[in-house]
């Protein structure tokens, strides 16, 4: 990209802090905006560690002089104290020696990305001089902020951000009306097997047949305190529990369980800690607390050990409403289990034989889970459509499609629904009169911001996102995954739960009003959506059919190792397992134009066929490697 100016952006992250992804994407946004951008080499960052020491700021110091820099920022995402004494030493030498462009020197502004906290206490310290960055920002309120002007910012960004910020007014609008308030609980008792033994999920989507569909909507309920028993905490969830049947607004509660309860259920578990959750450790608490919750459906964790086990028992207990398998994660491989990738995926494929045998519904709890570690946008679908193609092998035949949205969090708008576009294309390829595919969308992990006010606009505006995924289907979301807007700053309560149903189901409401009144752009004809969906699209499928054409049983428990460890499903920030799976970890990814792909070492993006043939090319040794492990 060339410069259009002088003016260099330099970003240093110490090297302590692992956070890497809000610094890469602003620096693609500014070199897109044309601005030459230098990321802080090893020296600089380890310098920064000890910024208090009077060799590391000059360390610091020379590399500013050396390479020009106009605008410096930093990026670091842990201890809120340390942040403040870290910029509070930088910002002392760059006064000491008459750096600030106010005082004759070089630097017009200096930049700071932290928690929020700590990006509070930053402002008040140096009184506005340094721009503050808590995360969540829109791209062009980014790039504003970092003092870029407006005629700088290419079109294509200006667009991709304008429907976003559009959204973002709607969201607005809706909160401060407070009208959603009058949004009151949907009568689903209208068959006779609601709430019973006998209900199901598809029961419940079927059952509504007049007036304008509502969507089902599933919470994340999962209360825990360390400051009282395990029999307390157990209590204390039923109540909370019982509340959201009473007040009729949930449909699918998700027992949020506790780490303890997915891998050590039944056992003794001593003062083992148990990793936040609900410690429920016995069927019989399992039972009291569909007896407490009637009448809503309720689903819960699988375990990452004894799988198939624990699935049978969630069945007898709670007549769970579907399954969820996270097939290649909740293992060694991000230490969330005990088990080894090629253990995980036989257990697993043991349990979706199981629930095929009851009739549940699936839902792979995968993409997100790659995506979390750097995965691309194809590997995002391509994940969905091999998960989805297995189940369908071993008999599931109702598929929960679950789609987090704003993952990574500054994936833009258009970009999430090309992506989830173009997912429910080929996963609803697989659909014939014995494999239904039922979309769930879902606000992202890390979306929301601490602001309680802002995270209930942003609540609005994705809910908005979900309904342009098929704008012309009012059945379209079937169910949806209400995230709760305090997922930033605390747990979730019941009345939280409560208020964010409401949220979602009025926005829905209101956004399909201005659809039809014609107040909003009809997204099912943006030409940029279209292409990207199809550029997604056709990139899944060279993959796929290069994972097809390579891999031996490419749907089984070898065959998904094999996919993964050559290298077809590419994920840079894998932790675990790291000398086994070198080759998924090899290829890199960045942000591009508010999406994520593959890149070369120079950051040059790769097709989809030079992907299928990296990976092609490590199968011999990968296959050679698991012959001899297992």
């Amino acid at each position: 990209m060339y410069t259009v100016d002088r003016d260099i952006f330099a970003f240093i992250k110490p090297s302590l802090d692992a956070h890497t992804l809000g610094l890469i994407s602003a620096t693609e946004l500014l070199r897109d905006c044309g601005y030459e951008v230098i990321i802080g080499d090893k020296i600089v960052s380890e310098a920064m560690d000890n910024i208090k020491h009077e060799p590391n700021q000059q360390r610091v110091l020379d590399w500013i002089v050396e390479n020009k820099i106009t605008h410096i920022g930093i990026s670091y995402r842990l201890d809120e104290d340390e942040a403040v004494n870290m910029v509070g030493y930088f910002m002392n030498r760059l006064k000491g020696e008459n750096m600030l462009s106010y005082q004759g020197g070089p630097i017009k502004s200096v930049i700071f990305a932290g928690l929020p906290r700590a990006c509070e206490a930053i402002s008040k310290a140096h009184k506005g001089l340094i721009k503050t960055f808590k995360g969540g920002e829109s791209v062009v309120e980014t790039l504003t902020k970092m003092g870029v002007p407006k005629e700088r910012i290419p079109r294509d960004i200006l667009e991709g951000s304008q429907y976003d910020d559009l959204r973002m007014e709607f969201g607005e609008d809706i909160i401060k009306s407070h009208k959603y308030d009058t949004f009151k609980p949907i009568d689903r008792a209208t068959y006779d097997e609601y709430g019973t033994f006998d209900d199901t999920v598809e029961k419940r989507l079927n059952a509504q047949k007049t007036g304008s569909f509502v969507p089902l909507m599933r919470a994340h309920v999962g209360p825990y305190s360390s400051s009282v028993s395990r029999k307390e905490s157990v209590k204390q969830f039923i109540s909370w529990a019982k509340y959201l049947a009473n007040t009729g607004f949930l449909d699918i509660l998700s027992i949020g369980t506790s780490q303890l309860t997915q891998s050590n259920f039944g056992e003794d578990w001593g003062g083992r800690p148990n990793g936040g959750g609900v410690p429920i450790n016995s069927p019989e608490e399992y039972r009291m607390i569909w007896e407490a919750t009637r009448p809503l459906l309720l689903r819960t964790y699988a375990g990452t050990k004894n799988i198939p086990e624990l699935a049978k028992m969630y069945e007898e207990t709670i007549n769970i409403c579907w399954h969820a398998l996270s097939l290649w994660w909740f293992n060694k491989l991000d230490g969330r289990g005990p088990y080894d990738l090629y253990t995980n995926l036989k257990e697993h494929i043991k349990t979706l034989k199981y629930i095929a045998s009851t009739d549940k519904p699936f839902e792979p709890n995968v993409p997100h889970h790659f995506a979390f570690r750097g995965a691309d946008d194809v590997t995002y679908i391509v994940s969905a459509y091999l998960a989805g193609k297995l189940a369908k092998k071993l008999g599931v035949k109702t598929l929960i499609l679950q789609n987090m949205l704003n993952t990574p969090r500054y994936t833009w708008g258009i970009q999430d629904l090309a992506k989830s576009r173009a997912m429910l294309t080929l996963v609803k390829s697989l659909e014939d009169s014995n494999f239904r595919v039922i979309l769930q969308p879902r606000a992202g992990l890390d979306y929301f911001k601490p602001d309680l006010e802002v995270a209930k606009i942003q609540l609005s505006a994705v809910t908005a996102l979900m309904d342009d995924i098929d704008p012309h289907d009012e059945t379209s979301p079937p169910i949806i995954h209400v995230v709760s807007y305090s997922e930033a700053s605390h747990l979730a309560t019941p009345d939280v739960i409560n208020e964010s149903i409401q949220i979602t189901q009025y926005s829905l409401q209101k956004y399909r009003e201005l659809r039809r009144n014609g107040k909003i752009e009809d997204m099912s004809k943006n030409e940029d959506v279209y292409e990207r969906m199809v550029e997604l699209i056709d990139s899944a499928k060279t993959i796929i059919s290069g994972i097809e054409k390579y891999i031996d049983n490419p749907y089984s428990a070898e065959g998904f190792y094999k996919i993964f460890a050559a290298g077809f499903l590419p994920v840079p920030y894998l932790w675990g397992e790291v000398d086994e799976f070198k080759y998924a970890r090899a290829l890199k990814t960045k942000p591009v134009r508010g999406s994520v792909k593959v890149v070369d070492e120079e950051g040059r993006i790769l097709t989809a066929d030079r992907i299928v043939d990296y990976a092609r090319g490590n199968i011999q040794e990968v296959e050679y490697i698991f012959n001899q492990k297992y």
